[in-house]
């Protein structure tokens, strides 16, 4: 999964995501940031294009992955990667990071709320019932429709939503650089059994749709000075 991801992140294919990542976190005051988390980051592909953006910030990048954490380690020179399970507590103390993201990953309000000093802000990316819609017969995994739910219930009462900005772009890819598209997410533990047959009957190149949701929510009370 990690492997594929990179692979896909280095191929350019979800570089307008870290474009709109770097608008957001401007916008929300970013660029006065001393320290960015990124949770679920991956290989924290755009945790450093964040901070390629932001001269004076530093990055911490938090994964469950060994994998992904030697990737992130290795990413940027102002990024230091952590090995830990987000569900469980966030090992940094209390206001300590100015902005957080989380791209396609675990979101613990309430960890995140400590970690985030009030007046700070977290960029949130969900997938829309359209993401890859063109890839579906390659898997079994389909977007849940209560994930706004969840994630307003999990972010309340401490996080305030800013803004949603839609954003969709389309991908043109191999047929190999579909199936690692598929198996840089959680679909890849959710293949169909006859992967191979299916990925012969796509015809290159592959057209997918990237249908996202980029979401802004500020901590709760007064900014830290």
């Amino acid at each position: 999964m990690i492997a594929a991801r990179a692979a896909v992140q280095e191929a350019g294919h979800f570089d307008p995501l870290t474009s709109a990542l770097v608008a957001a976190a401007r916008a929300a005051g970013g660029s006065n940031s001393s320290l960015v988390l990124d949770v679920g980051a991956g290989t924290a592909h755009h945790l450093a294009g964040l901070l390629d953006a932001l001269p004076h910030a530093r990055g911490i990048a938090l994964d469950a992955s060994r994998d992904a954490s030697r990737r992130a380690a290795r990413r940027h020179e102002r990024i230091a990667a952590v090995r830990t399970d987000v569900w469980q507590q966030i090992p940094l103390g209390d206001g300590t990071a100015d902005l957080a993201l989380s791209v396609f990953a675990p979101r613990n309000g309430a960890e995140l709320a400590r970690v985030v000093r009030p007046g700070g802000a977290v960029l949130v990316v969900t997938p829309t019932s359209a993401h890859l819609h063109e890839l579906d017969t390659l898997h079994t995994v389909r977007v849940d429709p209560r994930k706004l739910e969840r994630l307003r219930r999990r972010l309340t009462p401490a996080w305030q939503a800013r803004s949603v900005q839609p954003i969709s772009w389309t991908l043109e890819l191999t047929r190999s650089e579909a199936e690692a598209v598929v198996r840089m997410g959680p679909a890849a533990r959710h293949l169909e059994p006859d992967l191979e047959r299916r990925l012969a009957a796509l015809s290159e190149p592959v057209f997918a749709t990237v249908a996202i949701e980029l979401r802004t929510f500020r901590r709760s009370g007064a900014r830290s000075e």
